[in-house]
Order: C-alpha cells, then structure tokens, then sequence
C-alpha cells in the first residue's frame, strides 16, 4: 500500500516538474515575439502553430496507427482544447487592442491565481491556505514587474479591453482544470488542437489583418515559437495539468513574467531593476509556499 502511495506521488511530482517546463518555455516567449517583429498577431498566431502541427504530426506518424488514432477523440476534448488555446489568445489580442497593455496583462496575468482557486472543484483536490497566499504573493510580484513599480489606472473608456483581458485569464484557467477530467486522453491530442488553431488564426488573419511576408530573421522566430512557447509547452502543460500538483503550477506559473523579464535583460532588451528583484523575491517564495506539500513529499494528502 505504502509502495502504491509513493509512486503515485511520485509520479505527481514528474508530471508538475513536466507542467513546470511550459512555464520555463513560455518565459521565451516575448524574446521571440519581439524577433518576429511587425508580424500581426493572427498571422503570427496561424504560423507557429501550424509550425508545431507540422513537428508533432512527424511523431504522430512515426507512430503509425496508434498515433493518428490519438485524435479520435469525443467532442467535448475538443471544445476544451480548441477553446483553450485558441480562446485565450483571441480574447487577449482583443484585450491588448482596446486597452493599454500594462493594465490589460496585469488583469490577464489572474489565471494561475484562478488556476490555484477553481482546483478547489476538482475530485480529490484540497484548497489550503498557502496555496491562496502563494498565489497572491505570485500575483503581487507579477504586478510590478508588468507595471515595473509604477501606478496603474484603470479608466472605463477601456472597458472593453479590461473586460476581455479578465475573460481570458478565465478561459486559460477554466481550460487548465478542466483539462484535468480528461486524464485518460493522451497528450498527442494537442497535436490536433494545433491544427484547428492555426486554421482559425488563419482565417482571423486573413478577415482583419494585412499579410506580411517574413523575413528569414522573422521566420526564424517563428519557427522558435512553434518549437517552443508556442508549441511543445502546451504538449508539457497538457501532460503537467492532467497528471500534476495543479496548486503548484497554478503558483508557480508566475515564474513566466520573471523569467521572461530576466531573458530580455540578458538579451539587452530590458534593464534590471529595483522592482525585478523585488519581484524575483516574491514569485519565487509564492511558488515555494504554494508547493509545500509537494516539497514535503505529502503529494495531496498535505
């Protein structure tokens, strides 16, 4: 029974660690969209993910029929994957247009809080304080690095973008702990999931936005994007979310403004500061205190 016990646990904390690498790759992701330039969004949406369709189908088919038999999935898998990934990234593009971006992201930036709070309705999960407080602590720190210390102010002019902004923060933590029922469907799903989004990206593109041929810098960030945060972390995050400590990704999913800030001060993109190491402090101990019955080795008994 104790031998059971410890390799569930056990492979809890695998798969958290796997959720945690899409944290690590989504901290590439403003490195490589500032590369892509004046790329549109939905075209620059459409390309990556077709790009990390393309190299997940290579595997698919290596396969053979087991593979491809991986997407025959119920409709539901669908709606949530499809409307996860591609939800999020509509709703946020409406939000960055129809208000200013700090505000808009900060308001976004809601979901591993939402995450950590919606585990709650999950079978077999437990809510405990320092899951909350971590995730507050995560938040505050996310605040100033996406304000860099500075005042926020919202004004109702911008409504529209805040309202979009905070559906989908909703959207991205609902499709997290939803995604947890559907343990038994295997993660090469999120191979189709990237099909239908670069087909809707494309068709939004082609409905609102000029086309713009890349150039090969800019395809090189592309192809980064869909080999990356755009691409193989939804496959880990996938995995991560099904089969992991959900609080602790949750959590520690704030780490991806930090890091992220901490590439373009290495890149020469940004400048450190006061408000980053500050921040540092209060993500990492956030993440920490949110992942102490990980830590502790209690798994969901903590």
């Amino acid at each position: 029974m104790t031998a059971g016990v410890e390799h569930v646990g056990g492979r809890q904390r695998l798969a958290t660690l796997v959720g945690f690498l899409a944290v690590l790759l989504w901290a590439l992701l403003a490195l490589f969209t500032a590369a892509a330039g004046a790329i549109p969004p939905f075209q620059l949406l459409s390309l990556s993910f077709a790009t990390a369709f393309l190299v997940s189908l290579c595997f698919l088919l290596r396969r053979g029929r087991a593979g491809l038999s991986a997407l025959r999935q119920p409709w539901p898998v669908w709606a949530v994957g499809v409307g996860g990934l591609f939800g999020y990234h509509l709703f946020y593009f409406i939000a960055l247009q129809n208000a200013p971006p700090v505000e808009a992201g900060l308001i976004a930036y809601l979901w591993p809080l939402l995450i950590v709070i919606f585990s709650a309705m999950l079978p077999g999960e437990r809510l405990r304080w320092f899951h909350v407080a971590g995730a507050l602590l995560g938040l505050l720190g996310a605040a100033l690095l996406v304000t860099d210390g500075g005042r926020v102010s919202f004004k109702t002019e911008y409504m529209t973008g805040y309202i979009a902004a905070l559906v989908c923060a909703l959207i991205w933590s609902s499709y997290s702990v939803i995604n947890r029922r559907f343990g038994t469907v295997p993660t090469e799903i999120v191979s189709g999931f990237c099909a239908v989004v670069a087909v809707l990206g494309a068709f939004f593109h082609l409905l609102f936005e000029p086309t713009v041929l890349p150039t090969a810098t800019q395809w090189l960030a592309i192809v980064g994007l869909g080999l990356g945060p755009v691409g193989i972390a939804f496959f880990f995050w996938d995995f991560g979310t099904k089969h992991g400590h959900i609080q602790t990704l949750g959590a520690s999913s704030y780490m991806a403004p930090l890091l992220s800030t901490i590439v373009l001060v290495a890149a020469g993109l940004a400048s450190p500061s006061l408000s980053l190491a500050v921040a540092t402090i209060l993500i990492v101990f956030g993440a920490a205190l949110a992942a102490k019955d990980m830590l502790l080795r209690r798994g969901k008994q903590g």
